[in-house]
Order: C-alpha cells, then sequence, then structure tokens
C-alpha cells in the first residue's frame, strides 16, 4: 500500500518535469494510453456484450477518467504536487463523510473544510484557477468512487473499468497526436511522460489489487490517507516545491480527518480500483 502511494505521487512529480514540453494534456493523454493498455491486458473486457444499462455508467466513468486526471495535472502544474492532491484528496474524504450520522464524522468534515478554506485563503501568489481544477478533480475522484461501484454491480471483474479507460483513452487520441505533432518531444520527455504512466497507472494498479486481497477496505482506506503527505514531500523533493507552515498544517488535518471517517467504518465494501 506504501508502495502504491509513494508510486503514484512519484509518477505525478515525473509528469511535472514533461510539462514544459507537452504540457498537461499531453502527458495525461500518454498516461490514459498506458492506463487503458494496463487495464484492457489485465480485465480482458468483451465490450460487444454489454447492454445499454452497462453501456451507461461505463461510458460516465471514461469521461471522469478523462476529466479528472487532466484537471489535476493542470492544478499540479499551477499551485504544485502537494496542495493539488491534498485538495483533491477531499473527494474521497467527501464521500467516505456522506450519509454518516456520526458526530465524530460532522467534526472531521467541518475540519477538512476548515483545512480547504486555508489551503484556498487569499494570497497575493494564490492561483484560484489552480485551486479551482485541483476542487475539480476531487469531485471527479468521488464521482469515480461512486460510478466504480456502479460499474462493479454491473459487470464481472475488471471490464468495466478496462473499457472506461480505452475509452477515456480514445478521446485523448486527437489531443495527443496533435500534441506529439506540434511539439515533437525529446526521448527524455518522452521516458518521462511513459513513466509517469507506468508509475501513476499500472504499479499502483497492480500493487492496490494484491493488497486489497490482503487487508480489509477500510484499513486500506486508512494508509491511502498518507498520499497527501507523500505528494507534498516529494514535491519538496523532486519538484523543490515548498509549502508553507499552515499548507502543511491543512494537509495533515486532511490526512487525519480522512484516518477517522475511514478508520471507523467497519461495514464490508466492494473492492475498488486505484485511481488510473
Amino acid at each position: 500500500m506504501l508502495g502504491s502511494g509513494l508510486s503514484n505521487q512519484i509518477g505525478a512529480s515525473v509528469a511535472a518535469l514533461a510539462f514544459p514540453a507537452l504540457g498537461p494534456a499531453g502527458v495525461v493523454a500518454i498516461r490514459q494510453w498506458v492506463a487503458a493498455a494496463v487495464l484492457w491486458a489485465v480485465g480482458r473486457p468483451r465490450p460487444r456484450s454489454f447492454t445499454a444499462a452497462q453501456w451507461r455508467p461505463v461510458l460516465a466513468l471514461a469521461l471522469v477518467f478523462a476529466v479528472m486526471n487532466l484537471s489535476l495535472y493542470a492544478a499540479i502544474e499551477r499551485v504544485g504536487l502537494g496542495l493539488a492532491v491534498t485538495l483533491e484528496f477531499c473527494g474521497p474524504l467527501a464521500v467516505a463523510l456522506a450519509g454518516s450520522r456520526r458526530r465524530v464524522d460532522a467534526l472531521c468534515a467541518l475540519a477538512a473544510a476548515s483545512a480547504v478554506v486555508v489551503l484556498a485563503r487569499p494570497t497575493p501568489s494564490t492561483d484560484h484557477l489552480g485551486i479551482g481544477l485541483a476542487l475539480v478533480a476531487a469531485v471527479c475522484w468521488g464521482s469515480y468512487i461512486l460510478l466504480n461501484r456502479t460499474v462493479g454491480r454491473r459487470l464481472p471483474g475488471l471490464e468495466g473499468s478496462a473499457t472506461a479507460a480505452v475509452v477515456s483513452g480514445t478521446l485523448y487520441l486527437p489531443v495527443g497526436a496533435l500534441t506529439l505533432w506540434r511539439h515533437p518531444p525529446t526521448a527524455a520527455t518522452l521516458a518521462c511522460a511513459l513513466a509517469a504512466g507506468l508509475l501513476s497507472s499500472a504499479v499502483p494498479f497492480l500493487a492496490d489489487l494484491l493488497a486489497l486481497r490482503r487487508v480489509p477496505a477500510h484499513f486500506f482506506g486508512t494508509v491511502m490517507s498518507a498520499n497527501p503527505v507523500f505528494a507534498a514531500l516529494i514535491g519538496l523533493l523532486v519538484l523543490d516545491q515548498h509549502l508553507d507552515a499552515a499548507a502543511w498544517t491543512a494537509v495533515f488535518v486532511v490526512v487525519g480527518a480522512n484516518t477517522v471517517a475511514v478508520g471507523g467504518t467497519r461495514k464490508p465494501s466492494q473492492q475498488q480500483t486505484p485511481d488510473v
């Protein structure tokens, strides 16, 4: 689980190194293609046999994949890895808290909302568009969790997620082709984009799949709460992106809120595929 989180955030930092040459859209296109190839090979879907009721959530999931990764990478370019991932993490936190009647969960929601206010507080250097893009990614991640549950109920195995990844990758064909044609990448740039796809899609997918066979879902969710901290640390070490004391405090508040919210859940839940 820790290897999955580290791989995901290292992949995002490597992707950021390719932004100057390819831009977030170009890097996301390559990442989507890698994710599609990996999930198709593992899931082996049979889309020709899908019914209309099965296709609807799959297509919605494909759209979420496309918007989620583009908005996150665009946010990383503008506000940095640690801040973008912390704000994005509010999506799954909101899903964990939704519908809960526990008093402690209400306190977690207030704490997380306060942390978001701190992270988005107006300063001379605040990038409101970047913060908005990160919050769009948060909405997409929450939607991904809910849609993935529906897809899991209507389709066996990983067929739905694999098909959604392929549809999403297909949507990026024009964008990726145009970007690569207008800005032919160097070998180093292309290697960064491909590495981002492997580190942020293939490795976490396989690691999470193995982990979820060995640990309860609530424990998995608790450990995954470390992702914003990993993102902030890797952003500092790899990209030289510094957070101030208030931002670090907000990061740990979001992580703590998710740990309490998810750790207090003991009901069995369906296995979820990782963020692709």
